[in-house]
C-alpha cells in the first residue's frame, strides 16, 4: 500500500522562518519583567526624584501653584544639618530606632523560642499576640495616650499600688521619648515573633534530638543551634525593622507630637511637622530631612548585604 503525504507552503514558495529560541525567550522575560519595572518606576523611582526635586528647590504653596521653584542646590541639607534642632531630632532617631528594635527583637525571639514547644493553646496564644500588629495605628496610639495619662491612666494607677509616684509620661522632657519608645515596642513584637517563629520551622529537629543525646541543656541548645542558625533571619528582621522604625510618625505624632519641647522628636517627626505640622507648609527642608533617613536606611541596607555575602562565603 502507497501512502501519499500531501505537504502544504506558502503561496510564496518558503516557509516562513520561526523565531529564534533565544530571542522568544528574551520577549517572555520581557513581558514578565514590564509589570514589575513599572510598579518601581511608579511608586520607587518617581517619589524619590520628586523628593530630591523638592530638597534642591525653594517649593512654598505659591510655588506649587505657579510652577516656578527657585533653586538652592544644597542648602536645604545645609540649613538642616546647621540647625539647632538637628542634633537633638538625630539623638532623638537613634534612641527611639535602637532601643525600639533591640528591645523587639529579644522578646520576639524568647516568644517565638517559646511557642516553638507547640504545646497546648500555643496556636491561639500566638494569635492573640498578633492583635497589636493588626489594629489601625490611631487606636494604639490612643490607648497608649489614655494608659499613659498622667491624671487617670492606668498605668500610673498600677504604679501607684507599689508606692511609686505619679509619673508625668507624655508631658515630662525626660520619659516622653521612653514614653513613645513603648508605645512602639508593643507594635512591633508580633512582626519580630512571626518572621523569627518562621525562620525556627526551618531548624531541622534532628539537630535538637543529636544536642539533647549529648547532654545539652536548653540554653546549650540555643547559644549552639537556634541562634546560629537565626542569623540569617535576624539580620533581614533587624534590617526591616530599622527601615521601618526610621519613619514612624503616627505613633509619635498622636502621643506626644514631639513635644514637650521637641524632647520626642525624631528626623521622621521633623520632617512631617514642617512639611504639615505648623499650618505654614516648608517642603523643601522637610524633604531635606526625608533624603536624610533615605541615606541611613541606604546605608543599612548596604551593611546588610555586605555582611551576608561575607557569611555567604565563609
Amino acid at each position: 500500500m502507497t501512502s501519499l503525504r500531501t505537504e502544504t507552503a506558502p503561496a510564496g514558495g518558503a516557509a516562513p522562518a520561526a523565531p529564534p529560541p533565544g530571542r522568544a525567550r528574551r520577549w517572555t522575560a520581557s513581558a514578565f519583567l514590564a509589570p514589575l519595572i513599572v510598579y518601581l518606576l511608579a511608586f520607587y523611582a518617581y517619589p524619590l526624584y520628586r523628593n530630591i526635586d523638592l530638597s534642591v528647590h525653594d517649593y512654598t504653596p505659591r510655588a506649587f501653584v505657579q510652577g516656578d521653584p527657585e533653586f538652592t542646590g544644597l542648602d536645604n541639607h545645609l540649613d538642616i544639618l546647621s540647625d539647632e534642632a538637628f542634633l537633638g531630632a538625630l539623638g532623638n532617631t537613634a534612641l527611639f530606632t535602637l532601643g525600639s528594635i533591640t528591645v523587639q527583637y529579644a522578646l520576639g525571639l524568647a516568644l517565638a523560642v517559646f511557642f516553638h514547644r507547640n504545646f497546648r493553646l500555643s496556636a491561639v496564644l500566638r494569635a492573640m499576640f498578633l492583635v497589636p500588629w493588626l489594629l489601625p495605628l490611631i487606636v494604639s496610639a490612643s490607648t497608649w495616650s489614655w494608659m499613659l495619662n498622667s491624671e487617670n491612666g492606668i498605668v500610673n494607677a498600677a504604679l501607684q499600688a507599689f508606692g511609686i509616684g505619679q509619673i508625668n509620661w507624655l508631658t515630662s522632657p525626660d520619659t516622653s521619648l521612653l514614653a513613645v519608645t513603648i508605645a512602639n515596642i508593643w507594635l512591633g513584637i508580633p512582626f519580630n515573633l512571626v518572621i523569627l517563629y518562621a525562620g525556627l520551622q526551618n531548624i531541622p529537629a534532628e539537630l535538637y534530638e543529636a544536642a539533647g543525646l549529648d547532654g545539652a541543656n536548653a540554653w546549650q541548645r540555643f547559644r549552639r543551634i537556634t541562634f546560629p542558625l537565626l542569623r540569617p533571619v535576624s539580620a533581614i528582621t533587624l534590617l526591616l525593622g530599622l527601615i521601618y522604625t526610621l519613619k514612624v510618625v503616627d505613633i509619635i505624632w498622636i502621643m506626644t507630637r514631639g513635644g514637650p519641647a521637641d524632647a520626642s522628636t525624631t528626623l521622621a517627626v521633623w520632617s512631617y511637622r514642617e512639611a504639615f505640622g505648623t499650618g505654614q507648609p516648608d517642603f523643601s527642608p522637610a524633604a531635606a530631612v526625608g533624603n536624610l533617613l533615605i541615606l541611613i536606611a541606604f546605608v543599612a541596607g548596604l551593611v546588610h548585604v555586605r555582611l551576608q555575602r561575607r557569611e555567604e562565603r565563609a
